[in-house]
């Protein structure tokens, strides 16, 4: 088991939720959360004041994954996030030691479905 979490552009969020509608990854959770990378932010002026963004606005994905969906994922988050510019994102690939359902008490592969 995998957790796969992935940092990407909010604007390619419905394109990264078809592809991954495409691979048949239905379960994920979405939150939106600010940071930087290589962008390093931008400047702005607004009424003559310089107003410096080092965080910009982001989408932080976690999808819970089997080992045979570990490719089709990461692969469809690519497909549906890459612009080929600077700040697509990035996608981090984590050992899951343990999954647990709440509602059935199901362990490992089974909760995660």
């Amino acid at each position: 088991m995998k957790l796969i979490v992935a940092m990407i552009q909010p604007h390619k969020l419905p394109d990264v939720k078809k592809a991954l509608f495409g691979a048949d990854v239905h379960k994920m959770t979405v939150t939106n959360v600010l940071g930087c990378g290589r962008q390093k932010g931008f400047s702005e002026t607004y009424r003559g004041v310089v107003h410096e963004v080092n965080l910009l606005k982001k989408i932080r994905l976690e999808i819970a994954v089997n080992e045979n969906y570990v490719k089709p994922t990461i692969e469809a988050i690519i497909k549906g996030a890459k612009t080929g510019s600077i700040g697509d994102g990035k996608i981090f690939v984590l050992d899951l030691s343990e999954c647990i359902r709440i509602r059935t008490g199901e362990k490992g592969s089974d909760a995660v479905g």
